[in-house]
């Protein structure tokens, strides 16, 4: 796979869909795109970019976010994409922890950035707008592709600091093709993605669009009406976008049967990014006539498994060439359908971890990496994902809090559930349970009941209107404890009455 690369995309097209009118977008095809990309690399290059260089990438989606990506690419330097929204404090932290050179933003008033000199702030929207067009050529990605430290990539944080992950290219590569390999990507696509583009997951579709010589439509994705008003219009076959989007997206599509009409073409509804509730499965299904395709992945490794319109089911199989095993706790081979850890080789690996002077943490790219995740194989190769491996125990019992919300989202809402020290039984179980219409915790207790084992009821039922979100649209756990007043390390609690919580 990594010895492959696509030919030059001089087919690939970028449209610009975040534009107020239908008739106002722009469209960047082919030759033009090139000139694009290489007349920002020209200007990056002159105001002193060099090969190597570390670079802080910091916007929102935008044609003009996705022509300066690959103009740094082309230039052969790290990137280390962070979320716009980000604080300044914890920008400042990555550019340091990765040792960034350049900051390269779309804000025109970033100046004074920590460790950063001003004249290494560069502002990029417009940028190739007063730059000498350099000589006609093709946009040549291969040296990038084999940079060691091609990517600097943030774990979520949704259960400790974030994580730097430096992703060498021939890895990026290696899984950005054997994707396409396995959902089919063609040069006739158009990728209508939902999802910030400074994400793993919102980076992977760029690459991908660059790969596979298709369309990809930039939507204003944080206004779900309109973006998904963009991509019926551009005639969409492939959207992605985290469960959070795909609850509105329901919505949107109820109140407007025009809209889901016109995304009928669609082939490929990829969500990623949390896991996916059995009721809005099942919900998207019956409104929109096609499955949501799951799938596994990790920062660490890329994609893992996918689930395809062939094989819809769970999160699919395995990626070809990357091997997935399931383990018990005695480090055995778990059965077809048990539950255990996953352990994972791909050619997709990280390079390793960043510490916090800068300096690599590798990993051993010929070892079985440990994901932390609990789920199954079944006998037909299907992988199944519950969550994290943060076992509790209780009452004399091993339980898990991500199986336990799998199995309580029969009752028909997302449910969190929240593990707290509890010194005569170990932990009590909090279920909070995501309802906007705010039934009472006694209905929703009555609801769960039917789902668990009398061992597995909850101590507590809580109910909000949604769940906190973390940047990258994942529920927030943390946020949620402290919503509830459930923060973890405060010690043992009594466990609160039947039916408490709001």
């Amino acid at each position: 796979m990594t010895d492959t690369i696509a030919p030059p995309v001089a087919a690939a097209r970028l449209v610009d869909g975040t534009a107020p009118a239908l008739g106002g977008t722009g469209r960047l095809d082919g030759p033009a795109l090139t000139r694009r990309v290489q007349t920002t690399a020209h200007a990056l290059a002159r105001l002193g970019v060099r090969t190597g260089d570390r670079i802080l990438v910091q916007g929102d989606n935008s044609i003009d976010y996705v022509v300066t990506l690959l103009a740094l690419m082309r230039l052969d330097t790290s990137l280390i994409p962070v979320d716009h929204r980000l604080s300044a404090a914890d920008a400042t932290a990555a550019a340091r922890q990765a040792r960034a050179r350049w900051l390269v933003t779309a804000a025109d008033h970033a100046t004074g950035f920590p460790g950063i000199p001003d004249r290494r702030v560069i502002h990029y929207p417009g940028l190739a707008a007063d730059a000498p067009p350099p000589p006609p050529s093709e946009v040549d990605l291969t040296p990038w592709f084999r940079r060691p430290d091609a990517l600097v990539l943030w774990s979520s944080g949704t259960t400790g600091r974030p994580k730097g992950i430096v992703k060498p290219g021939h890895a990026v590569l290696d899984n950005s093709l054997r994707t396409i390999q396995a959902m089919g990507y063609r040069a006739d696509d158009v990728l209508a993605p939902l999802l910030p583009f400074s994400h793993q997951y919102g980076l992977s579709v760029i690459l991908l669009w660059w790969l596979a010589r298709c369309t990809l439509l930039v939507t204003p994705y944080q206004r779900l009406d309109a973006a998904v008003t963009q991509a019926a219009a551009h005639g969409a076959t492939a959207v992605d976008a985290a469960p959070s989007t795909y609850h509105s997206l329901l919505g949107v599509v109820r109140r407007r049967p025009e809209v889901r009409a016109g995304l009928a073409g669609v082939r490929v509804w990829g969500v990623g990014g949390a896991p996916l509730p059995a009721p809005l499965a099942e919900s998207f299904r019956t409104t929109m006539g096609r499955p949501l395709l799951d799938g596994y992945g990790l920062t660490e490794l890329g994609n893992v498994a996918l689930a395809t319109p062939d094989a819809p089911h769970g999160c699919g199989r395995p990626l070809p060439g990357v091997r997935l095993r399931v383990l018990r706790p005695d480090g055995t081979a778990a059965d077809p359908g048990e539950l255990g850890v996953i352990e994972v080789r791909s050619p997709g690996l990280m390079a390793g971890y960043l510490q916090e002077d800068g300096s690599l943490t590798p990993v051993d790219p010929d070892a079985w990496y440990p994901t932390a995740d609990l789920g199954s194989v079944d006998a037909d190769g299907i992988v199944r994902v519950v969550g994290r491996n943060q076992a509790v125990h209780r009452l004399g019992f091993t339980l898990y809090p991500e199986s336990l919300e799998r199995r309580a989202e029969a009752c028909g809402r997302p449910v969190k559930v929240l593990a707290v020290a509890d010194q005569r039984r170990g932990s009590a179980l909090h279920f909070v349970v995501a309802d906007p219409e705010g039934e009472a915790p006694l209905t929703w207790r009555r609801r769960l009941a039917e789902h668990l084992a009398e061992y597995e009821q909850p101590n507590a039922v809580h109910v909000v209107g949604h769940f906190p979100l973390t940047a990258n649209d994942k529920p927030d756990t943390r946020a949620l404890r402290a919503q509830l007043g459930l923060e973890l390390g405060v010690g043992p609690e009594p466990v609160p009455r039947q039916g408490g919580g709001r």
